[in-house]
C-alpha cells in the first residue's frame, strides 16, 4: 500500500487549515474526522479524471464545465466532493467505497475512511470550506444547467411577437442540442467502466417488416434504391431524410433483448446533436422504464418541458412553435413493451388534456397531439398497444451479421495484434461467433477475449467461452479487481437483481443498493446512473444494470448459490416462456431469460466458480445443479409448442450435458412447426446444436415467422433435417443467399420449400447455383415468390441435375404463355419429368427418378433377381395439364409440334383456354394419331354444336377412345382413352387398388367399346342424322348418353330407327328430352326390334329415360347375337340367373287406355319380362285393366308396384289372380302401396303359391269375400294376413271359412289385435279343420299367430308353446311344438278350454306359457279334460312353479282324469310337463303298492294313494334344477317304485340328506329302468356312493347312464365299476368332469369290457393322461358297437395318442371322435391318418399341437370321406399349411380352422378344397393371417357354395379392397347369412361404406343378427 505524499503550505492554504498545526501533530491531525477531508482531497488531486468520471456516475446530469475550468486542481476536487456530499449519506458512502476499491489508498487512510464514512452508522460531517462565501446555485434541471439571464423588460415593447417566438424557439432548440451532446456525446474512460464504454457505433441489420406506404429514399444510398416491402433491408439514414415526411409518420423498431435498440436511440440523439439529422429541428427521447415512475397525469407540454427539458421562458410560446413546426419534431419512445398503463379509450381533445404517458403516446400516434410530428418507438416482439395506427411502419432489428461482427471486433480492440487474435478466435469458434450475432453478447465476448487473449493459445476460447452464461461468468471474473474479495459484492448484486425482477423493477435508488455493492457495480461498469423524473420538476438519481440480461444473470446466480433459496423455489424458476403468450400479455416478463442462465450455471464448467462463491463444497453445488438438470429433463419429454422448443434448446445448450441434449433431440416430433413468432440466427443455432444429438430425420417448418436474413446459415452441416420449409414475406435475397450456402451441406435434405417470399433474380441465382449440389432433393417448392419468366426457366433448367427430384412447385408466380410453352418443351425433352400441371397461378412439375437413381435410392439389388428387366429402358409417360392458361390455336399448334419428340402422353388437360372449334378439332385429330393413355380434357374452350360434330368425326378412327363426355351447357369436353394391350398388361401387374377407390372402381373398359355422352348440348331432331352418321363410323360404340337435349318425340322416333345401325350398345340415355308418355311407351318396341335392349327405365316426372343392355354384352362383339335365356335359367358366371328384360316406370299417372297400349306393346316382348311401376297413380279402372292384361303376357316373370296407392279392394282383386292366371306364383301386397307378383315360366313345374296381404286394413267385412276368392286356388301354400285389423270377430269369420281354403303350408295372422277369446275360438275350431298341423299364438307385446298345415289330413293335432321352429322333445315324431303364450285366461275360461281339448281328440300337445293359470286353474283343467283315447301332453310355464315345490306340483298331477305317463319338472325354468293317456286304466301290478299307503289318517298317504292311482303307467320322470326335501323324497320314493318307469333324470338338483336315503331306496326298486341321469346333482361322496349302490341293483336293462359332474370318490368309483361289469346292455356312458385320473381309468376300463353294446363313451376333462389313454386304448377293440368317444382335455401326449390311434382304427362303426385340447402332436395325427374309421362324421382336434406335417397327413386321409360332417383343427400351428382336399367332402357342414396361422399362400388350395364341399354351412377362419389375396380366392368360390350360411374371418389382415371382393362374391351367393370381418385392416368409414353396400358383412365386435339373403 503506497504512502500518501505530505501536504504543502499551498495545499493547506487552499484547504483553510494551519500548516503549523499540521507540522506539530500530523498523526492527530489525520485522526481528526474533520481533517480527513484534507487527506481525501490530497489523494484525489492525483487522479482528477477518475474523480470526474465518478462524479458523472453519481451525478449524471450535473454540468461539470465550470468546476473543470477552475484554475487550481485542489479547489476543483473540493468543489466536486461538495457536490457528491450534497447528494446524501447513501451516495457518499458508495463513493467512499469506490475510492477504497479502485484507487491506491494508504492502509491507514483506507481504515479511517471506511470506519468513518463507509457504513450506515458512520459520521456524516460537513465538508471543509475554502474560506469563500458559497454562492447559492439554482436547482439543476433535467439535463443541463443554464446560466441565469434576465429577460429585461417585456419583449412586446422591443420587437414583434413573431420575432419573439422565433428567438425563444431558437434558444430552446439550441438548448436541446446542447443537452443531447452532454447526455449522449460524452466520452467515458475505457478501463474504468468497460460495459458503458463508448466506441464507434456499428449499425445492426435492419429490415422492413410492414409498411402501407413507400418511402422516398435518397439516390445513391449505400443500400440502393429500396422500397418499404417486407424483407427489404433498410438504412436509418435513408429513413430520416429530407423527403421522409411522405412515408408513414409512426415507425416501430422491433428487436429482441440485446439487439441494440436503446443504443440506436442514443446514437440517433448524438447524430442529431451533431447536426447530421437536419430534417428535424427538435428531438425528444423518452424511456418508458423511466416514464413508469411518474405516477401523476401529464399534459404534452409537461412531458416535453417538465420531464425532458424546460425552456428559459414562456413555455407556451415554445410549445406553440413546436406545434406550428411539428413536421420537424421527432419523438423517440424506447421500451414500448414496458409501458404500464393502458391506452385511454378516449383521445385527448387538446394538448392540455392530462393523461398517463401511454395515453400521450397514443395521442401523438393518432395525430390528436402535435399533429404532423414523427414518432419512433422501440419494442421487443410481442403484442403492441392498440394505439399504434395500422399504417405504422415496422422495422425488425436483427443484430450483427458476419461482416458486422468483424467490424465491431475491429473497433473494440485498439491494438492490431489483439484485433487479429480476436478475429482468429471468432473464425475458429463458430459457436462464439453465433453468440456475437447479438450485439450485447458481442460486447461481453470482446471483454472476455481482451482479458483472456494475452494468455490464450489459438482456438482455446471454445473451451472457455462455450455458452452465454460462461461468457458472463468470464466477464465478471475479468472485471473483478485483483486482490479484492468480490464474493460478497457479487452475492449482493445477485440478491438486489432477483428481488427487483420479482417486483418488476429495473431502476433503483441509492437506498436500494448497499454502498459496497454500489461501489462494486460502479467499479466494474455493471451499473449505470441517470437522472429520473418522478413528476413535474421532481428529479432524483436512478441506477440500473447496464443491460437487463446482466440483471437476469445475477438473479440466476443468486438463485443458484444462495442458501436461503430452497430447491423447490429453484426449480420453480426453471420454466419455458412461450412467445405466443406475449401476444396477449400487456407487458413482457422480466424473468424470461433467468431459466437460460440457470441452465448455464448448471453446467459442470461453472461448478468451480459457484463453489468459490458459496464456500459450501462441490457436493452442495452439484446437488443444486442436478435439480436444474432434472427439471429440464421433465420439460424435454413434454409435447411443446414451437416457441417453447426454442427456449428449451437454449437452456439445454447452456447445460453442455450430452445426455440431456440427446433426450431432448429424441423427444422432438418428426414434424416440428414454428408459426408466427420472431426467430433469430441464434435461435436456429440452438436448435441445430440439439439436432446434432438426434439419429432420426426431422421436418422443420417455419410459417409466418419474422426471420433474420442470415437465419439459414445456422443450418450449415445439419444432417438431420429431411424436410425444410419457409413461408414468410420477410425472406428476401439476403435470406436466399444465406440459404444457398447452407443447402449443399445438409446431407439428408429431401424436401425444400420456400414460399411467399420476396426473392428476386439475384436470390434465385444463388439458389439455382446451390441446387445441383443437393442431389438427394426429392421435392422443391418455390410457391408465391413473384418469380418472373427468366427465374422460372433457370429453375427448370437445373432439373436434369437433380436425379431424385419428384416434385417442383412454382405456383403463384408470374409466368407468361411463351414461357409456358418453353416449359412444355422442357417437359417433353427432360427424361425425368412425368407431369406438368398449370392452372391459373398454379405450376407444378412432377418427376420420376430414373431406374438407376431409384435403385441407388433403395440401396439394394433387385431381390427377385430381375437384373435383365431393370436394364430394359422403361417407356416414359407424360401428363400435361395446362388449365386456364389463355392458350389459343397458335399456341396449340406449337404444342402439338413439340409432342412427337417426346414420350407417350398419359393425360392432356387443356381446359379453360381459348381454342374454339378449330383448336379443339386440331387437338382431337392429333389425339387420334398420337395415342393418349388416359384422358384429354378440352372443357371450357368455346366448342359449339357444329364443332362437336367435327370432333366426333375426327375421333371415329380412334380405336382407343373409351369415353367421350361433352356438355356444351356446362362447357365440358372430356375424352377418356383405354390403355393399349401392352399397357393393360402393365396395369394388371400393378399392386391392388387403394381402399378408397375399390368400391367405385369401374370394370375395365374393353377395347373399341367407347362411351359417348353428349349431354346438355342443345341437340334437336334436325341434328340427329349428322350425329348418327358421325357415330356410325365409330367402332363398337358402348354407351350413348343424349340426356339434357331437345330431341322431343320426333327425335326419339328418329333415333329408334337409327339404333340398329349403331351396333350393340350397352346403354342409351334419353333423359330430359321432352318425351311424352306415348313416346316412352313406344320405346318398349325396342325389346323386340333391338336385340341388345334388355332394360327400359323411365322416371316420367324427372324425365329420366334409359335403355340398357346386359353387362355381359360388353364381352360380346358387335356381330354376335345376344343369346336368349328362358326364365329361371342359370348362366355360367357366378351362378346368377339370366337377366330378364325389364320395363321400369316411375312418377306418372296411368290411364286405362295408356296402360292397355303399354301392355299390348309388351306382349311382343321376347324372353322373361319384368314390369316395375313405382310412384304411379292407378285408378280402380286402371288396376282392373292391368290385371286383365296379365294373363296375356306369357313372358311376364315379375310385376312390381311400389309406392303406388291402391284401393281398399285390392287384396280381393289380387287374390283372384291365383285363379285368373295359373302362372302366378306369389302375390305380395303391403300397406296398399307395395305389390309384387311373381310368375312361373311355362316350363317350370307347378308348385305352391304364396299370398301375402300385410298391413292392408283387412277387417271382418273382407274375410268372406277373400276366402271365397282363395278357395278356388288349388295349390295355395302360404297365406300371410298379418298386421291387419281382423280382431276377434274377423278371426272367428276366417276360422269359419278356414276348412274351405286349401292352404298347404302356413297361415300368418300376427298383429291383428286379437284377445284370449280368439285363442278359445281357435281351440273350438281345431276339431273341424283336420289339416292343421301346428298352431302358435303369442298375445304378448309382439303379437304373433301362426297356423301350420299338412298336405294330407292327419289324425293328430298339436298345440304347444315352444317358439316357432324350436322342436319339442317328445318321443312321438309327429309332435310339433307350437305356442299359446301370454293368453290371459280367467277361471271361467277353463271349462271352454277343457271342452276344446276334449273335442279335439287328435290334439297331442298343449303348452300354456305365462297364461296366468293358478294352481287351482291347472287342477280344474286336468280334471275336466276327458277323451275317448290317445295321448295328450300338457306343458305349463308360470312364475309360481319355481316356488311351489315338488309336493304341490305332484298334487296337481294327481287331479288328472287320465293316466299320467310322463312327468317333467324344472323349477328354474318354471315349467311342468305332464303326458296323459286316455282312457284311464288300472295297473294290476300297482295294487299292492297302493295298499302299502292305505293309512287314511295321514294327509301324505292320501296324496300318495291318489298319485299312485294317476301315475300307474308312469314311464318317464324328469326332475331338473329342483330342491328335494324329505317329504318330497318320500313321494319320489313311491314314484320310483312304479313298475312301468323306464327313464329317470335328476339333473342339477339338490337332495336333503334324509331324502338321499329315500332316493337310494326308490332307485333300488326300479328294475326296468333303461335311462338314468344323475349329472351335476349335489349328493355328497358318501351318500352318492349309497345312491349309486342302490341304483345298480338289478339294473340289467339299463342302456344309458350319465354321471357327469357326479362326486366320484374312491368308494363311489368302486361301486360304479362293479355295477358296469353287469350292465351288458349299456349303450351310452358319460362320466365327464369327474377327475377320474389314470388309476380310476384303469378300473373303469376293466369294468367296460363287459359293455359290448356300448355306443357312446364320454370321459372329457378327467386328466387321465397317457396311462389312462393306454387303458382306454386297450379296451377299444372289445367295444365293436362304439360310435362316439370324447376324450377332450385329458392331458394326452403323443405317447398315449399313438396307442389311441392304433386302437381307434379297429372301431369300424366310430362316427364321432373328439380328442381336442390334448397335446397330441403330429405323431398322433399321422397315426390317425393311417386308420381313420370309414363312417366318421365328426372329428375334433382343436388345440392339439398339430403342425403342418400332421395337418397335411390328416387332410390326405380325410379327402373324399363320404360321411364327414364336422371337422375342427382350431388353435394348431399349421404354419400356412392346410389340409389339401382333391376329392372333396360331400357331407361336410362345418370346418373350424380358427387361429391356425393360415396365410395368403395357403388361401388358394384352401379355397379350392372348400369348393369341393357342397354341403358346407359354416367356415371358421378367424384369428389367422389372411389378407386380400385370400379374400379374392374365397370370393371366387362363394357363389358355388349354395348351402353356406356363415363365414368367419375375424382378426385377419384383410383390407377394404379384400372386403369389397367378398361383397362382390357375396352378392352371387344367395344363401349366405353373414361374413364376420371384425378387427381386420379396414378403416371405420370404409367398413360403414361396405356394410351399407352389403349388409351381410359384419364388422362389429358382437355378432349381428344374420341377414336374410337377398331375394329370399
Amino acid at each position: 500500500m503506497p504512502e500518501m505524499e505530505p501536504l504543502t503550505q499551498r495545499d493547506c492554504a487552499l484547504l483553510g487549515i494551519s500548516y503549523g498545526q499540521l507540522l506539530m501533530d500530523p498523526i492527530s491531525f489525520q485522526m481528526d474526522t474533520k481533517n480527513q477531508w484534507v487527506c481525501l482531497v490530497r489523494l484525489l488531486s492525483n487522479d482528477p479524471e477518475w474523480l470526474s468520471a465518478k462524479v458523472k456516475f453519481f451525478l449524471p446530469n450535473t454540468d461539470l464545465g465550470s468546476r473543470n475550468e477552475a484554475p487550481d486542481p485542489t479547489k476543483r476536487v473540493l468543489l466536486q466532493l461538495r457536490e457528491l456530499h450534497a447528494q446524501g449519506p447513501a451516495t457518499w458512502q458508495a463513493f467512499i467505497h469506490c475510492v477504497c476499491m479502485e484507487l491506491e489508498v494508504p492502509l491507514e487512510l483506507e481504515v479511517l475512511l471506511l470506519s468513518t464514512w463507509g457504513h450506515e452508522g458512520g459520521e456524516f460531517p460537513s465538508p471543509l470550506e475554502t474560506g469563500e462565501e458559497r454562492e447559492p446555485e439554482p436547482q439543476l434541471s433535467y439535463g443541463l444547467k443554464r446560466p441565469h439571464q434576465s429577460c429585461g423588460s417585456s419583449p412586446l415593447l422591443k420587437q414583434s411577437r413573431k420575432q419573439y417566438l422565433a428567438e425563444l424557439a431558437k434558444r430552446y432548440l439550441q438548448l436541446l442540442r446542447t443537452s443531447a451532446q452532454q447526455r449522449y456525446g460524452g466520452k467515458l474512460p475505457g478501463p474504468g467502466q468497460p460495459l458503458a464504454f463508448h466506441q464507434a457505433y456499428i449499425p445492426t441489420v435492419l429490415q422492413w417488416g410492414r409498411a402501407t406506404a413507400s418511402f422516398n429514399m435518397q439516390e445513391g444510398a449505400s443500400t440502393g434504391t429500396l422500397k418499404a416491402e417486407d424483407g427489404t433491408e433498410v438504412s436509418l439514414q435513408d429513413l430520416f431524410n429530407a423527403r421522409a415526411d411522405k412515408g408513414p409518420r409512426v415507425t416501430v423498431l422491433l428487436g429482441k433483448a440485446g439487439m441494440g435498440k436503446t443504443t440506436l436511440t442514443h446514437w440517433l440523439c448524438q447524430r442529431w446533436a451533431n447536426g447530421q439529422l437536419d430534417c428535424f429541428q427538435a428531438l425528444f427521447l423518452f424511456e418508458f422504464r423511466q416514464l413508469n415512475l411518474i405516477t401523476s397525469v401529464l399534459t404534452l407540454p409537461q412531458l416535453l418541458f417538465d420531464v425532458y427539458l424546460s425552456p428559459e421562458a414562456d413555455s407556451d410560446a415554445v410549445f406553440q412553435y413546436l406545434e406550428e413546426n411539428a413536421r420537424g419534431v421527432l419523438l423517440i419512445f424506447d421500451g414500448l413493451e414496458e409501458a404500464l398503463h393502458p391506452c385511454s379509450s378516449g383521445d385527448g381533445a387538446s394538448p392540455e388534456a392530462p393523461g398517463p404517458a401511454l395515453a400521450l403516446f397514443s395521442g401523438l400516434c393518432r395525430g390528436t397531439l402535435l399533429p404532423g410530428c414523427r414518432i419512433m418507438a422501440t419494442s421487443r416482439p410481442g403484442k403492441l398497444p392498440d394505439c399504434l395506427p395500422t399504417e405504422a411502419a415496422t422495422i425488425h432489428m436483427w443484430g450483427f451479421d458476419g461482416p458486422r461482427v468483424e467490424k465491431y471486433v475491429g473497433c473494440f480492440f485498439s491494438t492490431q495484434p489483439l484485433k487479429e487474435a480476436a478475429l482468429t478466435e471468432l473464425r475458429v469458434n463458430l459457436r462464439l461467433r453465433s453468440m456475437c450475432a447479438v450485439p450485447a453478447l458481442c460486447r461481453v465476448a470482446c471483454l472476455c477475449l481482451r482479458h483472456l487473449l494475452p494468455g490464450l493459445s489459438p482456438g482455446q476460447s471454445a473451451a472457455l467461452l462455450p455458452t452465454v452464461t460462461q461468457n458472463y461468468m468470464q466477464m465478471v471474473l475479468a472485471l473483478s479487481p485483483l486482490g479484492y474479495r468480490a464474493t460478497s459484492s457479487l452475492l449482493g448484486l445477485g440478491e438486489v437483481a432477483l428481488e427487483a425482477l420479482e417486483a418488476g423493477k429495473v431502476i433503483f435508488s441509492a437506498k436500494d443498493i448497499p454502498p459496497s455493492v454500489m461501489a462494486f457495480g460502479a467499479a466494474l461498469g455493471l451499473l449505470t446512473s441517470f437522472c429520473v423524473c418522478t413528476g413535474p420538476r421532481q428529479q432524483q438519481i436512478g441506477y440500473a444494470f447496464t443491460h437487463l440480461s446482466l440483471q437476469q444473470f445475477f438473479a440466476a446466480l443468486h438463485l443458484m448459490v444462495s442458501p436461503s433459496v430452497e430447491k423447490d423455489e429453484l426449480t420453480r424458476h426453471v420454466t419455458l416462456n412461450s412467445r405466443w403468450v406475449l401476444r396477449t400479455k400487456a407487458r413482457l416478463g422480466l424473468l424470461d431469460h433467468v431459466p437460460t442462465f440457470l441452465a448455464g450455471l448448471a453446467s459442470c464448467a461453472c461448478r468451480p466458480f459457484l463453489n468459490h462463491l458459496t464456500q459450501r463444497g462441490e457436493a452442495w453445488v452439484g446437488s443444486r445443479q442436478a435439480e436444474v438438470i432434472r427439471a429440464l429433463k421433465k420439460l424435454a419429454t413434454r409435447r411443446l409448442t414451437g416457441p417453447k422448443v426454442i427456449e428449451l434448446c437454449h437452456c439445454v445448450g447452456e447445460t453442455q450435458e450430452p445426455e440431456l441434449a440427446s433426450l431432448t433431440a429424441r423427444s422432438l416430433p418428426y414434424h416440428l412447426p414454428f408459426h408466427n413468432f420472431l426467430l433469430t440466427y441464434t435461435d436456429l443455432a440452438a436448435l441445430t446444436n440439439i439436432l446434432e444429438h438426434r439419429d432420426a430425420p426431422i421436418h422443420l417448418a417455419f410459417e409466418g415467422c419474422p426471420l433474420e436474413p442470415c437465419f439459414p446459415e445456422a443450418l450449415a452441416g445439419c444432417g438431420q433435417v429431411e424436410n425444410l420449409s419457409f413461408k414468410s414475406r420477410r425472406c428476401g435475397d439476403a435470406f436466399a443467399e444465406a440459404l444457398s450456402r447452407s443447402l449443399p451441406t445438409m446431407s439428408s435434405l429431401k424436401k425444400l420449400g420456400l414460399a411467399g417470399s420476396k426473392i428476386t433474380a439475384r436470390g434465385i441465382q444463388h439458389l439455382v447455383q446451390a441446387l445441383p449440389r443437393c442431389p438427394y432433393l426429392e421435392e422443391v417448392s418455390f410457391q408465391d415468390n413473384q418469380l418472373k419468366d427468366q427465374e422460372v426457366l433457370k429453375i427448370v433448367e437445373v432439373l436434369p441435375s437433380l436425379p431424385w427430384l419428384r416434385k417442383l412447385d412454382l405456383s403463384q408466380n408470374n409466368v407468361s404463355v411463351s414461357t409456358l410453352l418453353c416449359l412444355t418443351k422442357a417437359a417433353v425433352t427432360c427424361p425425368t419429368i412425368r407431369m406438368l400441371q398449370v392452372r391459373k397461378t398454379d405450376l407444378i412439375v412432377l418427376l420420376s427418378p430414373p431406374a438407376e437413381a431409384s435403385a441407388e435410392l433403395r440401396g439394394s439389388p433387385d431381390p427377385q433377381g430381375n437384373a435383365s428387366q431393370s436394364r430394359e429402358p422403361q417407356r416414359r409417360s407424360l401428363t400435361l395439364r395446362l388449365q386456364e392458361c389463355q392458350l389459343t390455336i397458335s399456341d396449340v399448334e406449337m404444342l402439338i409440334a413439340q409432342l412427337p419428340e417426346g414420350p407417350y402422353l398419359d393425360e392432356v388437360d387443356l381446359s379453360g383456354n381459348q381454342l374454339e372449334n378449330e383448336g379443339c378439332l386440331l387437338v382431337a385429330e392429333a389425339a387420334s394419331q398420337r395415342h393418349i393413355a388416359r384422358k384429354l380434357d378440352l372443357s371450357d374452350n368455346g366448342l359449339s354444336v357444329a364443332g362437336m360434330h367435327r370432333v366426333l368425326s375426327a375421333l371415329s378412327t380412334c380405336r382407343t377412345l373409351a369415353d367421350l363426355h361433352v356438355s356444351l351447357k356446362h362447357k365440358t369436353v372430356v375424352l377418356t382413352f383405354a390403355p393399349e394391350l401392352e399397357e393393360q398388361e402393365v396395369t394388371q401387374e400393378r399392386a391392388v387398388f387403394p381402399d378408397s377407390l375399390m368400391l367405385r372402381m369401374p370394370s375395365k373398359l374393353p377395347q373399341c367399346s367407347p362411351r359417348v355422352r353428349l349431354v346438355h348440348c342443345g341437340l334437336r331432331a334436325e341434328h340427329l342424322e349428322e350425329l348418327c352418321v358421325s357415330l356410325g363410323g365409330s367402332c363398337c360404340l358402348g354407351h350413348l348418353d343424349l340426356s339434357g337435349n331437345a330431341l322431343g318425340d320426333q327425335g326419339a322416333a328418329q333415333l329408334v330407327r337409327w339404333l340398329p345401325r349403331l351396333g350393340t350398345l350397352q346403354s342409351l340415355n334419353l333423359s330430359e328430352n321432352g318425351l311424352s308418355l306415348d313416346t316412352v311407351f313406344s320405346l318398349a318396341q325396342c325389346f323386340s326390334t333391338v336385340r341388345w335392349v334388355l332394360h327400359l327405365d323411365v322416371s316420367f316426372k324427372s324425365q329420366s329415360v334409359i335403355l340398357r343392355g346386359d353387362r355381359r354384352a360388353r364381352d360380346l362383339s358387335a356381330g354376335e347375337p345376344l343369346p336368349e335365356f328362358p326364365a329361371g335359367a342359370q348362366s355360367s358366371g357366378f351362378g346368377r340367373p339370366c337377366t330378364p328384360r325389364s320395363f321400369c316406370l316411375r312418377e306418372c299417372r296411368l290411364e286405362p287406355l295408356s296402360l292397355a297400349s303399354l301392355c299390348e306393346t309388351l306382349e311382343k316382348c321376347p324372353g322373361p319380362l319384368e314390369i316395375k311401376l313405382s310412384c304411379v297413380v292407378l285408378s280402380d279402372q286402371s288396376l282392373d285393366t292391368l290385371l286383365w292384361h296379365l294373363p296375356r303376357l306369357p313372358q311376364l316373370s315379375l310385376l312390381q308396384l311400389s309406392q303406388t296407392p291402391l284401393p281398399t279392394q285390392s287384396p280381393v282383386l289380387l287374390a283372384r289372380l291365383f285363379t285368373l292366371c295359373p302362372r302366378v306364383q306369389k302375390v305380395d301386397l303391403r300397406s296398399l302401396h307395395e305389390v309384387t307378383v311373381n310368375f312361373r315360366s311355362n316350363k317350370e313345374q307347378k308348385g305352391g303359391c304364396c299370398g301375402r296381404f300385410t298391413g292392408c286394413g283387412l277387417s271382418q267385412d273382407h274375410m268372406e269375400t277373400l276366402c271365397k276368392s282363395l278357395r278356388t286356388c288349388e295349390d295355395l301354400s302360404q297365406l300371410d294376413l298379418s298386421a291387419n285389423q281382423l280382431g276377434d270377430d274377423g278371426l272367428r269369420c276366417l276360422l269359419k271359412w278356414l276348412p274351405q281354403v286349401p292352404i298347404s303350408a302356413s297361415l300368418n295372422l300376427s298383429g291383428n289385435s286379437v284377445s284370449p277369446e280368439s285363442a278359445l275360438c281357435l281351440m273350438e275350431t281345431l276339431s273341424s279343420c283336420l289339416r292343421v298341423r301346428e298352431a302358435t299364438m303369442n298375445l304378448g307385446s309382439e303379437q304373433s299367430f301362426w297356423i301350420h298345415f299338412s298336405q294330407q289330413e292327419e289324425t293328430e293335432k298339436t298345440l304347444s308353446s315352444v317358439p316357432l321352429g324350436e322342436p319339442f322333445a317328445l318321443p312321438v315324431n309327429e309332435a310339433v311344438g307350437t305356442q299359446l303364450t301370454e293368453c290371459i285366461f280367467r277361471p271361467e275360461h277353463m271349462t271352454r278350454l277343457a271342452a276344446g281339448l276334449s273335442q279335439a281328440w287328435q290334439l297331442t300337445e298343449l303348452a300354456l306359457m305365462r297364461c296366468c293359470l293358478s294352481l287351482g286353474d291347472l287342477a280344474v283343467l286336468l280334471s275336466l279334460v276327458k277323451r275317448p283315447r290317445g295321448l295328450l301332453s300338457l306343458r305349463v310355464e308360470e312364475r309360481w312353479m319355481g316356488r311351489a315345490g315338488l309336493l304341490t306340483l305332484h298334487r296337481v298331477c294327481a287331479q288328472a282324469s287320465g293316466n299320467v305317463t310322463e312327468i317333467s319338472v324344472s323349477e328354474t325354468q318354471q315349467q311342468l310337463c305332464i303326458q296323459l293317456r286316455f282312457p284311464r286304466q288300472e295297473n294290476p301290478e300297482a295294487v299292492a303298492l297302493r295298499l302299502a299307503h292305505c293309512d287314511l289318517d295321514t294327509h301324505h298317504s292320501l296324496l300318495t294313494r291318489q298319485l299312485m292311482d294317476t301315475c300307474t303307467w308312469l314311464q318317464r320322470l324328469s326332475l331338473s334344477q329342483v330342491n328335494i326335501c324329505t317329504a318330497g323324497s318320500q313321494l319320489l320314493q313311491s314314484l320310483l317304485s312304479l313298475s312301468e318307469l323306464r327313464q329317470f333324470r335328476l339333473a342339477s338338483s339338490r337332495v336333503s340328506p334324509e331324502g338321499q336315503a329315500h332316493l337310494a331306496s326308490g332307485l333300488s326298486h326300479c328294475h326296468r329302468l333303461e335311462e338314468l341321469d344323475l349329472s351335476n346333482s349335489q349328493l355328497g361322496e358318501g351318500k352318492g356312493s349309497l345312491v349309486l349302490k342302490r341304483a345298480r341293483e338289478d339294473k340289467y336293462w339299463l342302456k344309458k347312464l350319465d354321471l357327469s359332474h357326479f362326486p366320484l370318490g374312491v368308494s363311489t368309483l368302486a361301486v360304479l365299476t362293479e355295477a358296469l361289469s353287469h350292465m351288458t346292455l349299456l349303450r351310452s356312458l358319460c362320466l365327464s368332469r369327474n377327475d377320474i385320473g389314470d388309476i380310476g381309468c384303469y378300473h373303469l376300463s376293466q369294468a367296460l369290457r363287459a359293455a359290448t353294446s356300448l355306443e357312446e363313451l364320454g370321459l372329457s376333462h378327467n386328466q387321465i393322461g397317457d396311462m389312462g389313454a393306454q387303458h382306454i386304448a386297450a379296451i377299444l377293440p372289445t367295444l365293436p358297437e362304439l360310435r362316439k368317444i370324447d376324450l377332450s382335455a385329458n392331458g394326452i401326449s403323443p405317447t398315449g395318442g399313438v396307442q389311441l390311434a392304433e386302437s381307434l382304427a379297429l372301431c369300424k362303426h366310430l362316427e364321432e371322435l373328439m380328442l381336442g385340447y390334448n397335446p397330441l402332436g403330429d405323431l398322433t395325427a399321422l397315426g390317425l391318418a393311417q386308420g381313420l374309421p370309414q363312417h366318421l362324421r365328426v372329428l375334433h382336434l382343436q388345440s392339439s399341437r398339430l403342425g403342418p406335417k400332421g395337418a397335411l397327413s390328416l387332410g390326405q386321409a380325410l379327402d373324399g370321406c363320404p360321411h364327414l360332417e364336422e371337422i375342427s383343427l382350431a388353435e394348431n400351428s399349421l404354419a400356412g399349411q392346410v389340409p389339401h382336399l382333391c376329392r372333396g367332402l360331400p357331407l361336410l357342414r362345418q370346418i373350424d380352422l380358427v387361429s391356425c396361422e393360415i396365410d395368403n399362400q395357403a388361401a388358394k388350395p384352401l379355397a379350392a378344397g372348400l369348393a369341393l364341399c357342397p354341403a358346407l354351412e359354416e367356415i371358421l377362419l378367424s384369428w389367422n393371417l389372411l389378407g386380400d389375396e385370400a379374400a379374392a380366392e374365397l370370393a371366387q368360390v362363394l357363389p358355388r357354395m349354395n348351402r353356406l350360411k356363415r363365414l368367419d374371418l375375424e382378426k385377419n389382415r384383410i383390407t377394404a379392397y379384400g372386403a369389397g371382393l367378398l361383397a362382390e362374391g357375396l352378392a352371387h351367393g344367395s344363401g349366405i347369412q353373414v361374413i364376420r370381418l371384425w378387427n381386420n385392416h379396414i378403416p371405420p368409414d370404409a367398413a360403414h361404406r361396405l356394410q351399407s353396400h352389403e349388409p351381410r358383412l359384419d364388422f362389429a365386435f358382437f355378432p349381428n343378427q344374420p341377414q336374410a339373403p337377398r331375394g329370399s
